[in-house]
């Protein structure tokens, strides 16, 4: 017998389930004609009966289930909202077109001119960049901490700090900090907080749980999963985000399309198990590394010898695929030779798809005497032993 119109099946989401139920059920009571998938709503607008339901869509239900214009929201849209809000144990969720618009619309919804920021010295580049040169212009000012010591931290904010940005680990070096400590703190200065949990995933870090205020993500990483799309993610209290919705999302249009919503969903369907094989094939290959004398050092999270290891099992359940070393050699022209040798690992400055892929960095943080040259890896989900004989193929090129 066809289906006439279409099957709800509730659940009460109130019980315990697991991630993995979560991801592949929640938000989808309704099945659209039985489709299994639920479809795109690849449209911009929708129409309404009468003027007073349109008007009423517009006023009263911000991100609700009456969506009016795909500029501020879209049921495809709405899903993955869903599913990622409650991934993160947060109200609620907004997406944005990529990792940095959803940086920019959380940190812009807590600053006005004048006002100043804490951050690290190694957090994203293009996030510092936003932040030294961009909002200098409105006269926002910024410390760089390395947030390694919470105290150095904590005594940078001022009375006119307005947010306090972590990344836990870090870009790069993959520095830890006490992220449970300083949202206290800040809770009791009135400062917001905002974090990059980009690396972790829900599926090994919810930072909401330690207090803090915006979780960030680029989903075009993890999340996706699939080198398809680019995307971005600011959660929080239903407060915040409406509010970012009437202002940041409204005024700078950066809600993410609805094809691109729909294949973030259906990536993560697979997330838990995919952050499993990178977690694996990442502990696999940095340990590897570790013992080669041409390699001075390797940060990752996931080795025992990780100086942050006590603090790392405080706040996080695994790792993942994303880690960096210092070569010995620091001749420039002998790494980019060395990660040119790679066939397996692709040259590329994302990450967090199916491939490994490989990009020489430089870095001088604020307790570095001199910039280092690192190597920046990031393990697929391809064999470990295939990515380990595609590294030691290359590594006689950094004598």
């Amino acid at each position: 017998m066809a289906h006439e119109a279409k099957i709800v099946r509730e659940m009460d989401w109130n019980n315990d389930f697991g991630m993995n139920t979560v991801l592949s059920h929640f938000g989808e009571g309704e099945k659209i004609l039985g489709a299994v998938t639920p479809p795109i709503f690849q449209n911009s607008l929708f129409v309404f009966d009468t003027v007073e339901e349109l008007f009423d869509s517009m006023t009263n239900h911000p991100g609700g289930p009456k969506h009016h214009y795909s500029r501020m929201s879209n049921p495809t849209v709405d899903l993955a909202e869903k599913k990622i809000a409650k991934l993160e144990g947060a109200d609620a969720c907004k997406l944005g077109g990529s990792g940095m618009a959803s940086i920019v619309v959380a940190i812009m919804s807590c600053i006005e001119a004048g006002s100043h920021i804490v951050t690290l010295d190694t957090a994203y580049g293009p996030v510092r960049s936003f932040i030294s040169d961009y909002l200098n212009r409105f006269g926002v000012t910024v410390t760089y901490v390395d947030g390694l010591c919470t105290d150095d931290l904590l005594d940078a904010i001022r009375p006119e700090t307005k947010l306090v940005y972590l990344e836990s680990p870090s870009s790069i070096l993959f520095r830890l900090q006490d992220v449970g400590r300083i949202a206290k703190v800040c809770k009791e200065k009135g400062v917001a907080t905002a974090m990059d949990n980009t690396y972790n995933t829900p599926v090994h870090m919810n930072p909401h749980k330690f207090g803090i205020d915006m979780v960030c993500h680029s989903a075009t990483k993890y999340l996706g999963g699939h080198s398809d799309i680019t995307a971005g993610v600011v959660t929080g209290s239903r407060e915040r985000i409406d509010k970012i919705q009437r202002n940041e999302i409204a005024y700078f249009g950066s809600l993410l399309h609805p094809f691109s919503a729909w294949l973030l969903n259906r990536g993560l369907r697979t997330l838990t198990l995919r952050m499993k094989r990178h977690e694996a094939t990442g502990n696999t290959v940095a340990g590897w590394l570790e013992d080669q004398p041409e390699i001075e050092r390797v940060h990752h999270v996931g080795l025992p010898s990780f100086s942050q290891r006590e603090l790392y099992h405080s706040m996080m359940s695994g790792s993942g695929g994303l880690f960096s070393f210092e070569p010995k050699c620091q001749d420039e022209a002998k790494i980019r030779a060395f990660i040119n040798k790679l066939e397996i690992f692709g040259k590329g400055i994302s990450w967090g798809g199916f491939e490994s892929l490989a990009v020489p960095l430089q870095m001088q943080p604020l307790n570095y005497l001199e910039p280092k040259q690192l190597v920046r890896l990031f393990t697929g989900l391809e064999d470990a032993p295939d990515l380990i004989a595609d590294l030691e193929a290359a590594l006689p090129l950094l004598h």
